[in-house]
């Protein structure tokens, strides 16, 4: 899973107007900020992940990595650990990380399933 797939599962489809993947990926997932939205959806867009239609991006959720980064995993664990859906985790982190601002979502899924009664000793050594 990553933000695209994130978006997708939040939106229950794969097409989107720019503005709105960018908001989704900002806004929404708190996922990244705008600049970095706005970079990510271009640097998807010329890898091929996103496809433009008009106004319309086409994610191919198909051509999207899976476990991309720590921030990923930590999700997945924390997901099965609990028991909850990856839509209640995401949801519940985001209201958990406005308590920090722009601090790193990495450090704050870190947080949050510390805070949960998680075991993230594993993740300790990785985060950057």
């Amino acid at each position: 899973m990553n933000p695209l797939r994130d978006a997708i599962l939040l939106k229950g489809s794969n097409e989107f107007r720019r503005q709105e993947l960018l908001a989704i990926l900002s806004l929404n997932l708190k996922a990244m900020s705008p600049k970095e939205a706005k970079a990510f959806i271009n640097d998807c867009i010329e890898k091929g992940i996103i496809e433009v239609k008009g106004d319309i991006l086409l994610v191919h959720p198909e051509r999207v990595g899976e476990k991309e980064d720590i921030f990923e995993e930590m999700i997945e664990y924390i997901t099965s650990s609990l028991g909850w859906t990856r839509e209640e985790i995401l949801e519940d982190l985001r209201k958990f990380g406005e308590r920090y601002g722009s601090l790193d979502r990495k450090l704050i899924a870190y947080l949050y399933g510390i805070e949960k009664g998680v075991d993230m000793s594993m993740f300790k050594e990785r985060i950057e």
